[in-house]
């Protein structure tokens, strides 16, 4: 990925399928708003389906990661309230039937072979069909879909999503995001500190500028 040059950036964990990763992104959104220069994202990929994926992408419920029904009620009361928080119309609360390895393999792609304007909208474009649209975002036309109204090649994409090293690739950064200390996402990350969670702008206005 190309990048602006004496731009300062900051460091996200996420993965598509997380909405406090979105909400995440709206806060950094809402932040950057309050910045007179613009602040990149230096995104890194994390898989929070990994325990529970078949091999065809479709997600196994009967696996036992840890997250019960309790779990999942209480994850909604808190993306409700943030949705309150920071004023966003969402169309789901939860997406545990939608795999986002694909998503992720394309913007991996997008983030190493086109500039960050190009992979920042196709990213965005991505968080917005699943969590605004209700699209399935594992699904591969509608990632083509996105990624040429980003302007990046179809056929680049499909070649992406049929790549096996690119994948293997892809969950190499999952694992080096483990290796960091990252076990949850959003993780924000900047000059040696971090957050986690969809933390509001403030925090993230003191994550970065120390104030």
């Amino acid at each position: 990925m190309s990048e602006t040059q004496g731009s300062e950036r900051i460091t996200v964990y996420s993965d598509y399928v997380c909405p406090f990763c979105y909400l995440g992104r709206e806060s950094l959104r809402q932040y950057q708003s309050t910045r007179e220069s613009e602040l990149e994202i230096d995104w890194h990929p994390f898989d929070l389906r990994s325990q529970k994926r078949n091999p065809d992408g479709t997600i196994d419920h009967s696996v036992d990661d840890g997250k019960d029904d309790e779990y999942y009620e209480q994850a909604k009361q808190g993306v409700r309230r943030l949705q309150e928080k920071y004023d966003v119309e969402m169309d789901l609360d939860i997406a545990t039937d939608v795999d986002s390895l694909p998503a992720q393999v394309v913007s991996y792609y997008v983030e190493e072979h086109y500039d960050y304007e190009t992979w920042l909208d196709f990213d965005v474009a991505v968080f917005e069909a699943l969590w605004q649209e209700g699209r399935d975002i594992g699904d591969e036309d509608v990632l083509v879909e996105l990624a040429e109204e980003a302007g990046v090649d179809a056929d680049e994409v499909r070649s992406a999503l049929d790549d096996d090293s690119l994948r293997a690739t892809v969950r190499e950064q999952f694992t080096a995001a483990q290796r960091q200390g990252v076990t949850g996402v959003p993780t924000f990350a900047y000059d040696g500190y971090a957050a986690r969670g969809a933390v509001p702008p403030e925090q993230l206005e003191r994550l970065v500028e120390g104030t």
